[in-house]
């Protein structure tokens, strides 16, 4: 068991926190208290190659192994402070472009692999309906046989990306009988498709620069090439984009969790109170000192869960994990931060309270903490 990074893992990541810095950090404050998705910055993350990470370079990607890619994602976090930047990537990455590549069919990886990995086109991963969130069973959005296509009708809430979205992979009833395992299809809807249409864009408390809303729609045709995966296959692509999702979309915590540990660090060395630095009382001290422990932690679950994910034929225990202990010890860590900060860190302009509105979303998407321990048990014949 190896657990150095390889010459090429190490210049991957202070190649992109390099990048990072540079880039992506100008003007955060006001871009989160705006919500704006900076477009301009999403393109330059594909100039370095964040979008198409472990897609084979043929179809436009970077071609990296999942422990790579995942190192890659953790330095993206360590280095941007955007973390709604790193979500909308994240996102786009594992629920979008991964399955139309892991699921779609050569036409379909050919027609939309580059685009998404270039950065032209942006991508939104759609399941989650007002009446069914955790519960994807209860999904009403239907698809019905019409001549040689389908005809979707329904609508989509609380969509990472939706509303800049370009292409979004839909799931709709195909087979009411058969239910989600046979009767859930997935497809592929471009934006500006008739019949397709963005609703509300939701204001919320963090990853404010990651815009999410509603997708409609309203009789909308789409031809047999715009099935992804099987007719009925709905339920393997999204457990494809789960596995992702929760194996590598921690990896950027891990690197957000890395930055308020050395933030906190600073903090205490230089902050005096009673005719010393704040890091000399040991309630202080050990408060650092569980940081440090949670995300060494943190990080050995995270990676060995993106090994499996790219050895073993099913990751999900692994995935549930990952996501649970890594979701809950990056909000311990940014709460953290806020406390050893005091007044400081409540006020806007130290930006560790930003990371701490962001932090609460990770226990809520790709499924909650509740959601994470049931697939545990499960696991575990409970």
């Amino acid at each position: 068991m190896d657990f150095a990074y390889s010459d090429e893992q190490k210049a991957l990541r202070e190649n992109t926190i390099r990048f990072a810095r540079e880039a992506l950090n100008d003007e955060l404050i006001e871009r989160d208290r705006a919500q704006r998705f900076p477009r301009e910055l999403w393109r330059e993350c594909a100039r370095v190659g964040i979008q198409g990470l472990p897609v084979p370079e043929e179809y436009g990607g970077t071609g990296l192994d999942v422990l790579s890619t995942a190192i890659v994602l953790e330095a993206l976090g360590y280095g941007c402070r955007d973390g709604g930047l790193v979500f909308s990537l994240s996102a786009h990455l594992l629920a979008c472009v991964v399955p139309v590549w892991r699921h779609g069919s050569e036409e379909q990886r050919r027609r939309y692999l580059p685009a998404l990995c270039d950065g032209s086109l942006v991508g939104a991963h759609a399941i989650t309906e007002a009446g069914s969130g955790s519960d994807t069973f209860s999904m009403r959005t239907r698809a019905r046989r019409d001549g040689e296509g389908w005809r979707l009708d329904g609508s989509k809430t609380f969509i990472s990306n939706g509303p800049v979205a370009d292409l979004a992979v839909v799931f709709a009833l195909t087979d009411a009988d058969k239910g989600f395992h046979g009767g859930v299809t997935a497809f592929l809807v471009e934006a500006g498709t008739p019949g397709f249409s963005c609703g509300q864009k939701f204001d919320k408390l963090g990853l404010r620069t990651s815009p999410v809303g509603e997708l409609v729609f309203d009789d909308l045709f789409l031809p047999d090439a715009a099935v992804l995966g099987q007719i009925g296959g709905g339920s393997a692509v999204f457990a494809t984009a789960m596995d992702w999702e929760r194996c590598l979309l921690v990896a950027g915590h891990l690197g957000i969790m890395e930055r308020l540990l050395e933030t906190s660090v600073s903090y205490a060395r230089t902050r005096q109170q009673f005719g010393q630095p704040i890091g000399k009382f040991q309630a202080v001290a050990h408060r650092i000192a569980d940081m440090k422990v949670q995300l060494e932690a943190a990080r050995l679950l995270a990676y060995r869960a993106a090994w499996r994910l790219d050895h073993l034929r099913n990751a999900s225990l692994d995935a549930a994990i990952a996501k649970l202990a890594v979701s809950e010890s990056l909000l311990k860590a940014a709460l953290d931060t806020v406390h050893l900060h005091g007044g400081y860190g409540y006020m806007v302009e130290y930006e560790v309270e930003r990371a701490l509105r962001d932090a609460v979303g990770a226990t809520i998407y790709s499924g909650t903490s509740e959601m994470q321990r049931n697939i545990i048990a499960r696991w575990l014949g409970l």
